[in-house]
């Protein structure tokens, strides 16, 4: 199909080697339930990582404990360009992080959620999916940046204490406990108590596989390799007849409702989004510890940070390290997008790795972070390197509920995604308030303790005000960090002064 300007294409279909996807599920490789497209289902579902996932756990075993929201016999289908969980979830940096203290109040305490329940799920479902419980260090590598971060989680202390509880605020003076969180020439660190490291292919592979083995095909058909190449709102005079047409190379389904998981690619199907969710390019390598024995084992997920200036680029990298009990203790290292073309803006191919990328990423894990003994100057080898594709919202807040007819919608059709490269804090909790919002309960109806937060309720409202302001491009271009820290905004105005 020809795209328009900014629309997303459809998922490559020769990707770069991810780390996450070395050991495949069998049960999930190839899957088709049946061997033939269901003609019809009450629910269709594009997109199988973790928001697809999630979503189809919450709509089949319902919101709660209680199984509230549940529908027996409901079919659900889940569809999925490639294999199951090949995209972004299966592509990503393998950490879960809430932004405590760079977000509002409200979407904190619902990113400080999703990480409570994923790790209360794989706890009481005993997944093995590497969870492992860490802390979160934020080295700041420009002052100015680090001054900004740290008087917000300040005023978050002072108005949420409850939100804060944990924040540790290293000032550049404190060398000792720079030193024992390796970063010894960071210009400030925030530490963040709760933080994870985890396989996030192998925690969507468990809840896929538990959907299989729970339902059968007439309730809930997985079917891989099957790209959605358009969907079509089907007019009728009568209430009761199924509202979309969803039109795959294996054939085509009719719905009643159609979730849109599809984050990055979004735009591929309702292209007057494309502009609100941009696809963009991020780039990951799993990096072998030093051959000086032994490794270091980090304790910590990681995010460096640093203002553009002439003599330090920008950055937003982040860092988790596997465990050295059971593999070789690959530093998962990504990043490094200031020094790719365009910044990945506008990039919905994962089949590419960058060269400037790939140097960068190899070259400047050590510094800024200490790795003693065993650090090296040289650039440490690559096991494994790869991109996948973020959607980011223009709005910095992913997009979740019903898409009204202005922007490409109509009744029945619903989305979840734009994370803006921040989905494993997310994506879980705005799966299950998309849900009810399919299933029609209001807040404070569903008995269900958290609700996505308003700022990701998808609005004709929202649109129009989003759409006033700047775009993805341009906020990029201006600073990343604008947002997060609003007292980088004088700064950014005396520094764009003197350059005029």
């Amino acid at each position: 199909m020809t795209l328009s300007s900014g629309q997303a294409g459809l998922p490559s279909p020769n990707p770069s080697k991810s780390y996450w996807l070395q050991d495949p599920s069998t049960t999930l490789l190839g899957h088709h339930s049946t061997p033939d497209l269901p003609q019809t289902a009450d629910i269709v579902i594009v997109g199988s990582g973790i928001t697809g996932a999630f979503a189809t756990h919450f709509l089949k075993k319902g919101l709660n404990e209680n199984g509230l929201g549940q529908r027996a016999g409901e079919s659900v289908v889940l569809l999925e360009a490639r294999e199951a969980c090949f995209g972004a979830t299966g592509r990503n940096g393998g950490h879960c992080q809430p932004f405590v203290y760079g977000n509002a109040p409200s979407v904190a305490a619902f990113e400080l959620a999703n990480y409570h329940f994923i790790r209360d799920l794989v706890k009481k479902e005993d997944i093995p999916c590497d969870w492992v419980d860490v802390t979160g260090v934020h080295a700041y590598l420009t002052p100015a940046l680090f001054d900004a971060a740290a008087a917000t989680a300040k005023r978050l202390k002072v108005s949420h204490p409850d939100i804060a509880k944990g924040l540790e605020v290293v000032q550049p003076t404190d060398t000792k406990r720079l030193a024992e969180l390796r970063v010894p020439n960071a210009a400030g660190v925030i530490v963040q108590q709760h933080a994870a490291s985890l396989w996030p292919y192998k925690l969507v592979a468990h809840i896929l596989e538990s959907l299989l083995h729970t339902f059968p095909p007439s309730e809930f058909n997985l079917q891989a390799n099957t790209p959605v190449t358009s969907l079509t709102q089907l007019r009728s005079l009568v209430e009761s007849d199924l509202k979309w047409q969803i039109t795959t190379p294996r054939g085509t389904i009719l719905a009643n409702q159609v979730l849109l998981a599809t984050n990055g690619y979004t735009s591929h199907l309702i292209p007057d989004m494309s502009d609100l969710i941009v696809p963009v390019r991020g780039q990951i390598a799993a990096l072998l510890p030093t051959r000086n024995q032994p490794p270091p084992q980090l304790n910590h997920s990681y995010v460096f940070a640093s203002q553009q200036s002439s003599t330090t680029p920008w950055r937003d990298d982040y860092l988790v390290q596997r465990p050295l009990d059971s593999v070789k203790g690959e530093f998962i290292f990504g990043g490094g997008r200031g020094f790719a073309r365009n910044k990945g803006l506008d990039e919905w191919r994962d089949d590419e790795v960058e060269p400037e990328v790939s140097r960068f990423l190899k070259a400047n894990l050590c510094p800024p972070l200490d790795l003693g003994a065993s650090g090296e100057a040289s650039p440490l080898a690559a096991e494994y390197e790869w991109t996948g594709i973020m959607g980011y919202s223009r709005d910095l807040h992913p997009w979740v509920g019903a898409v009204p007819g202005s922007v490409g919608g109509g009744e029945g059709l619903f989305v979840s995604a734009g994370y803006t490269g921040h989905g494993m804090p997310n994506a879980v909790l705005s799966a299950r308030g998309v849900v009810e919002m399919m299933r029609g309960m209001g807040r404070g109806e569903s008995g269900v303790e958290y609700m996505v937060p308003e700022k990701y309720v998808l609005s004709e409202e929202r649109v129009g005000r989003v759409r006033s302001g700047d775009t993805v491009g341009e906020a990029q271009a201006k600073d990343l960090w604008l947002e997060a820290f609003p007292d980088l905004r004088p700064v950014a105005e005396e520094e764009g002064t003197r350059a005029r």
